[in-house]
């Protein structure tokens, strides 16, 4: 599978980038304390921007805001900030590290949310919402099974 760096995010944070405790009980691996720390760093300012273009999308979508949802939701997809700030070195480092089935699932997340923009761009509300909530159940699902340590209210959910 070829994926970008800018896919590699979500897994991230699905995998709790911050520790490693508990990772094997969930049955994922957590990373955080084998990246370098200038690539710990950029991840979580992707994972802020992913936060906050998640509750832009929410808000947009109940006010009927399709544009705030296609832009948003082009955002995530695009990942620009790893984008534009990983080295070469940063990449490899992050491949050295990142399982396939977390690169599966941050692909299925990225596809969702062209996807949303996507549906943004038609002014389709009801597609909108299908959408976006295929992506929080992709992103409770992943942490629910990979970053119990980070997210610990998540670890006896399996949807």
């Amino acid at each position: 599978m070829k994926a970008t760096v800018g896919t590699f995010v979500f897994a991230l944070l699905a995998m709790g980038v911050f520790g490693t405790a508990g990772a094997e009980q969930s049955g994922g691996t957590n990373v955080g304390e084998q990246l370098p720390p200038n690539v710990r760093v950029l991840l979580i300012q992707e994972m802020q921007a992913i936060l906050k273009a998640s509750e832009q999308i929410q808000a947009a979508i109940v006010q009927g805001d399709h544009e705030t949802v296609a832009q948003e939701a082009q955002a995530i997809h695009d990942s620009f900030i790893m984008e534009q700030q990983m080295t070469e070195a940063d990449k490899q480092a992050l491949l050295a590290v990142v399982p396939e089935a977390f690169l599966e699932r941050d692909q299925a997340l990225h596809e969702l949310s062209e996807e949303l923009a996507e549906a943004g761009r038609d002014q389709d509300t009801t597609r909108q919402l299908q959408q976006f909530s295929e992506m929080i159940q992709g992103c409770v699902g992943c942490h629910s099974r990979h970053a119990t340590a980070r997210f610990p209210g998540l670890s006896t959910s399996q949807p």
